[in-house]
């Protein structure tokens, strides 16, 4: 190897650090800069030259000052900091753990396999903190019950038959595919051994270093879990598709039978729960049936069904400001909505719902009171609330174990209000984006950061031309308020073919009041078929 002298190498320097400063964008740029523009042979020939320009700096012992240059300029060759005479707080692949830690020099130590981080839930926060991480230099494992992205916020239109269950999913995998560092495991998660750093599923184990916990919630039936078969809930596409059915077999069961008890429950529908959910649902059913349905049907007037919406609370949307807590009520009431508030629901049975003193009959009922958090969380072994959330640090980790964090409705996090900061995606998405940025950090060494929700404001639906707004700054009612919600949901769908036929359907519903999507799905395995 030709001799090179200190003088050479100080002059070295500045050719290092031209060479690398516009590559050192990120890391991403970097490679794909390189592979595209220059040849394999130029690319080996240049790292052998500017690897022998480093070894012989540190073995000449030049300044600390222009080797500190070169750790700042480069992230390929880090320089250790104990050539400066002190400690480093690095990431110690062996150990899985952030400690402080002395090197000779930090080629000797630096991993040679990228960290590993398991994402658990492809929803909101999960999506977005796969996205954050593409193109880092980590492994990122995404685990999810399912193959599809789902799109909460609509899913009572699913629900409604105002749009296809394909309208508001997209493949996980599609929509992760451009990002090679990235890999999507179709499981679903039993537990999760912290002390271990091993993730439980039904027919393997999955080792990681840093994990992001996203498992989302379920309907709550407060310790009756018997109604669930009686009322249904609103979380998956498996709920929207069984509630379509049920709403659409009702009519049809009304249309046949000949008892007009039996008639006027079937045309009955009661949701429970006064929220967000049982206010879009209640404002969707009862416009489906005085609009779409009206001239569908011979025996029956599908506009004289009834549609019940029970509150234990004293006023709807209780999260909202009061002035829109009204005006809803008064939106549910135009289309005909029967609301009563502060009445419990105490019992459900096949034939109908005790509403405090009342006996409802009916045929359909929706549940909209509640939420229990995923089972997986309580597996951490950390405090959880009484609806299952995992009680978090500010910086969104668990106590004990910095490199895993809980988002979502998963998560119990009341560092900012003094409450727990409620299970919508904006909350999520912003959580997910957090936990990315903090794994990077803490791989560099430093702290993670204390998360601060950016609340934007809340929106809910209630028909055509009716909605409430909350801005913060400013609240609308009415078309303003339903033509801010129809462009917000529309922006946040992931994509682009989504958005489209999303905008086709609701385009094609305001103008014909129809809605395309009322199929009556069966169960397959449940049919009873004779042999063949």
């Amino acid at each position: 190897m030709r001799a090179t002298s200190v003088r050479s190498t100080s002059a070295a320097l500045p050719r290092w650090r031209l060479r690398f400063a516009f590559l050192d964008e990120s890391k991403c740029l970097r490679e794909e800069w390189a592979l595209k523009t220059l040849p394999r042979a130029v690319i080996l020939k240049r790292f052998a030259t500017d690897l022998r320009v480093l070894l012989r700096a540190i073995d000449f012992g030049i300044g600390a000052r222009k080797i500190a240059l070169v750790a700042r300029l480069t992230t390929v060759f880090p320089v250790s900091s104990a050539l400066h005479g002190r400690q480093r707080r690095g990431y110690n692949k062996s150990s899985h753990r952030f400690s402080f830690c002395e090197h000779s020099c930090a080629m000797e130590n630096t991993p040679t396999e990228k960290p590993n981080v398991v994402i658990v839930g492809a929803g909101f926060g999960g999506l977005e903190a796969a996205k954050k991480l593409a193109c880092e230099n980590v492994r990122v494992t995404v685990i999810d019950r399912t193959n599809y992205h789902l799109f909460q916020p609509l899913l009572y239109q699913v629900a409604t038959a105002a749009l296809s269950p394909a309208d508001i999913a997209a493949p996980v995998r599609a929509v992760l595919s451009k990002w090679k560092n990235v890999e999507v495991i179709l499981a679903e998660v039993q537990s999760v051994d912290v002390d271990a750093k091993k993730i439980k599923t039904t027919d393997t184990e999955i080792g990681y270093d840093f994990l992001i916990l996203a498992t989302g919630a379920r309907h709550s039936y407060f310790g009756h879990n018997e109604w669930e078969k009686l009322a249904p809930g609103l979380k998956s596409l498996e709920d929207a598709i069984e509630l379509r059915r049920r709403l659409l077999m009702a009519f049809e069961y009304a249309e046949k039978v000949t008892d007009e008890a039996a008639r006027k429950a079937a045309m009955t529908f009661v949701i429970i729960g006064g929220g967000p959910t049982g206010v879009e649902m209640a404002g969707a059913i009862a416009e489906i049936a005085r609009y779409t349905l009206a001239k569908d049907f011979r025996h029956i007037d599908p506009s004289e069904a009834r549609v019940i919406l029970i509150e234990g609370d004293p006023r709807l949307l209780a999260a909202f400001p009061e002035d829109l807590s009204a005006s809803a009520l008064k939106q549910l009431v135009d289309l005909g909505v029967e609301v009563r508030t502060g009445t419990r629901a105490t019992n459900l049975t096949v034939g109908g719902v005790q509403a405090g003193n009342e006996f409802i009959p009916c045929r359909v009922k929706i549940w909209a009171a509640g939420n229990n958090a995923s089972f997986v969380g309580k597996t951490l072994g950390t405090p959880v609330d009484r609806v299952g959330r995992v009680m978090i640090n500010g910086d969104l980790t668990i106590p004990g174990h910095p490199e895993v964090q809980v988002i979502g409705d998963l998560a119990n996090f009341s560092h900012q209000t003094g409450q727990p900061l409620p299970g919508v995606s904006p909350v999520a998405m912003q959580q997910g984006r957090h936990a990315a940025r903090n794994i990077l950090a803490m791989i560099e060494g430093r702290r993670p950061q204390h998360f601060r929700y950016w609340d934007k404001g809340s929106m809910a639906t209630i028909g055509r031309n009716k909605a409430v707004a909350d801005l913060n700054l400013v609240h609308l009612s009415g078309l303003p308020a339903w033509l801010v919600w129809l462009f917000v949901h529309i922006i946040f769908l992931v994509g682009f073919r989504n958005r489209l036929a999303v905008l086709f359907q609701w385009a094609w519903a305001y103008f014909t009041f129809n809605k395309g999507a009322r199929l009556i799905t069966r169960n397959f395995q449940a049919e009873q078929r004779p042999p063949a």
